[in-house]
């Protein structure tokens, strides 16, 4: 069957994980417009569906309203195009053609992006790069950080601007490169007067947050007793639902949420990515999250980090104008 029908959030969930596109028809057993644009949706995934690369996916808003109210579909039908997880393009309304335009395109980009991999032709900049594996149920949801109120304290003015922990390409040094800090070409964050780095990432949606990959790539090659060769992070401190960056200071002085430490071996030797285990019941409900490096795997005065992923489920929009404060919610 080229149509796959959702019966439960963690199927569609795991066709997000599992499939590089996935195209869902929100719709309604007693909504006309979605009967009469059927046809033509079944002869698109008919044409279109491609194993682990494009699904087509039917949604019954009647039978799944948590998924229907976590995309905000409030009108019937509603497409939306998801694009390694990630929602990419939506289509309001019995409309065939917009449909069909939007859903070849992506496609296109799909088929053109598998013949230069098999090509060996190295993939572009725009590229979406991920360092570790994503588990199962769970989606990256990196595209919900407001990089606009981001913000990163200690930070080496010298290395790059904090929204890059963010970016799609691949690490510079995973290619060879990533020692060009003095000529300003790096692509990663190092601290300043010492090994300490302050994180807040607040976001665009409610998040329920899985875990997080934190991507690190010092130099291999350089002197282990220089205070200058920055280190892999190790212990970590993460706070959630702040209306501010915290300072170092007043960070001493809250409990944190959850405190983690990240051993040598949980580095991937490929990637040099670790992947950070959250309780998760103590990561529902998230409107911003604040990453406290508290220091490194050695006795330099520099830390550093190349990406950042966060993996878990993408709730509603939100007003970005109210955030809750630590210790809002129920029994907190």
């Amino acid at each position: 069957m080229s149509v796959v029908e959702i019966s439960s959030k963690e199927q569609f969930s795991s066709l997000l994980t599992s499939s590089r596109l996935v195209v869902a028809d929100f719709y309604a057993d007693w909504c006309g417009p979605c009967k009469a644009i059927a046809p033509a949706y079944n002869a698109l995934a008919t044409q279109l569906s491609r194993p682990n690369q494009i699904t087509f996916t039917k949604i019954n808003v009647d039978n799944q309203k948590d998924l229907a109210q976590a995309y905000g579909v409030t009108a019937m039908p509603t497409f939306i195009v998801f694009k390694n997880g990630r929602v990419n393009q939506s289509v309001k309304g019995a409309n065939p053609a917009q449909l069909n335009q939007v859903v070849q395109k992506l496609a296109s980009e799909a088929s053109q992006s598998d013949d230069a991999a098999g090509s060996g032709e190295a993939s572009g900049s725009g590229e979406y790069w991920i360092g570790g594996t994503v588990a199962k149920g769970y989606s990256d949801v990196t595209d919900q950080v407001d990089f606009k109120m981001m913000e990163l304290l200690n930070r080496d003015t010298a290395t790059a601007e904090p929204r890059t922990l963010f970016s799609a390409p691949k690490p510079s040094a995973l290619s060879g490169k990533g020692k060009e800090k003095a000529a300003g070409q790096a692509d990663w964050v190092e601290s300043d007067t010492d090994e300490q780095l302050m994180l807040y990432i607040p976001f665009n949606s409610m998040l329920k947050v899985h875990s997080i990959q934190i991507t690190s790539l010092p130099p291999s090659d350089a002197d282990a007793d220089d205070d200058e060769t920055p280190m892999r992070p190790r212990n970590l401190h993460l706070y959630k639902n702040t209306s501010h960056v915290l300072g170092f200071d007043e960070a001493d002085g809250i409990p944190p949420v959850q405190k983690v430490e990240i051993k040598p071996g949980d580095w991937d030797a490929k990637t040099g990515t670790a992947t950070v285990n959250l309780r998760f019941v103590n990561f529902q409900n998230v409107t911003s999250l604040v990453l406290f490096f508290v220091d490194g795997d050695g006795d330099s005065e520099k830390l550093r980090v190349d990406r950042v992923r966060i993996i878990g489920e993408a709730g509603p929009n939100r007003s970005m104008g109210v955030l809750e404060k630590i210790g809002d919610e129920p029994g907190e």
